[in-house]
């Protein structure tokens, strides 16, 4: 995650930090070895000087903000330590300061990560007296197993719609296997390379369209201009997709896993994957098409399916393995595309407001691109990950994202 502030001080950082960090859980797990399992544990004390970092060699313009980000990207965390770091740049060329924070997705997801934050770094709002605590709020718990990262206890959790009949997983898998004839434009071998790009577009434009539409969610009218940024890139490289296939991740917190109400602790999401049209030109037409595919898979609660049926899987690790691979394979899908709503309203950090907000994601073996999108007030902000040698020009596909939002918002001006 990436925030543009007014200037921050390290010091009272991690001084806020440190009187906030107890409403924090997943900033203070560890991955502790026990008789030769990997274990999660809470951190009775963590070093703020090892996780907040600062980086004063001189002021960053903006490309040399992105640099800084990508080479986040290049950095390990230390597993001996609570799995997150704050890289803070302090001056930036065009006034205030940045903060970069690294967090691992084994412990925290996008929509985590929002929860975190306002537990531990957002100002408390005026109405309040103590520490805003999301999801995330709570004391010490006993170890737990790595496979369940644990936030917090939350509330008993939802039963999942349907989750536990085979058949709908295995509907819900065949939607999801690889098409032999799909290419996708960002296969290839990844390296440890990244470069970033940012885009911010008006969040009302994006939520205009989807009302237009009838029944479509601002995460379509994301797609939409995805698949118009994608279009427009492709054009400029002479390629000719009819398609590109996506992976859209969809959190599963508060849904029971097996469907009868049991409680589970931890980072746990799914996924569905959804073809975007590339031929219309007419982004409404985009749009439209993009409502009808989501429609299909919220309504046949795909994420829900998939998620037991792996872990119905899990009883046989080969066939789960292979499973896995299939699911992660380019003819799967190109490019994961998350969104996740941040904060309605604006939000300050030591008295500095917060003006740009973007969240970015680690690309995986031979998926050369990811897609995040984060809101901050009325602005959605569009964070691209790429491998500069497979994709040297994530800027350009930036620009691109961008113009098709302009498209989109014109046509709900003037239809």
């Amino acid at each position: 995650m990436i925030l543009l502030a007014n200037r921050i001080d390290a010091e009272s950082l991690r001084a806020s930090i440190a009187s906030r960090i107890g409403h924090a859980l997943p900033m203070r797990l560890r991955l502790t070895d026990i008789d030769g399992e990997l274990w999660w544990a809470a951190e009775p004390e963590v070093d703020l000087d090892a996780h907040v970092v600062v980086d004063d060699d001189e002021p960053l313009d903006a490309a040399g903000l992105r640099s800084a980000v990508a080479s986040a990207f290049a950095r390990r965390l230390d597993r001996s330590r609570p799995l997150w770091r704050i890289e803070l740049v302090p001056r930036l060329t065009q006034g205030g300061s940045a903060l970069i924070w690294s967090f691992h997705h084994a412990v925290a997801d996008g929509s985590t990560m929002m929860d975190v934050a306002m537990a531990a770094l957002w100002d408390e709002a005026p109405s309040t007296g103590t520490p805003a605590a999301g999801p995330s709020a709570a004391g010490p718990p006993a170890a737990g197993r790595s496979a369940a990262p644990a936030p917090a206890p939350a509330p008993r959790p939802k039963p999942g719609p349907r989750a536990g009949r085979p058949l709908g997983g295995l509907r819900a898998a065949a939607r999801e296997t690889p098409h032999p004839w799909l290419r996708s434009p960002f296969d290839g071998n990844i390296d440890a390379q990244r470069s970033v790009a940012l885009v911010s577009v008006p969040f009302d434009a994006m939520r205009q369209a989807a009302r237009a539409t009838g029944g479509a969610t601002v995460n379509d009218a994301v797609l939409t201009v995805v698949a118009g940024g994608l279009r427009r890139w492709l054009e400029l490289h002479n390629g000719h997709l009819g398609s590109v296939r996506v992976k859209v991740p969809v959190s599963l917190h508060g849904i029971a896993p097996s469907g009868n109400g049991s409680d589970e602790l931890g980072n746990r999401d799914s996924f569905f994957c959804v073809d975007l049209p590339l031929s219309p030109a007419d982004p409404l037409q985009r749009l439209r098409a993009i409502h009808r595919a989501t429609r299909v898979r919220k309504e046949s609660h795909d994420a829900e399916q998939l998620d037991a049926l792996m872990r119905r899987l899990g009883h046989v690790p080969q066939l789960r393995r292979f499973a896995e691979r299939v699911l992660t394979s380019p003819r799967s899908f190109a490019v994961t595309v998350s969104n996740v709503r941040g904060p309605k309203h604006p939000v300050e950090v030591l008295g500095a407001r917060v003006s740009e907000l973007y969240s970015l994601a680690e690309i995986r073996e031979r998926h050369a691109l990811r897609i995040a999108v984060v809101s901050l007030g009325e602005r959605l902000n569009f964070g691209l990950t790429a491998d500069p040698t497979l994709l040297p020009d994530v800027d350009q596909l930036a620009d691109q994202i961008q113009a098709d939002a302009s498209e989109l918002a014109a046509r709900i001006q003037y239809p």
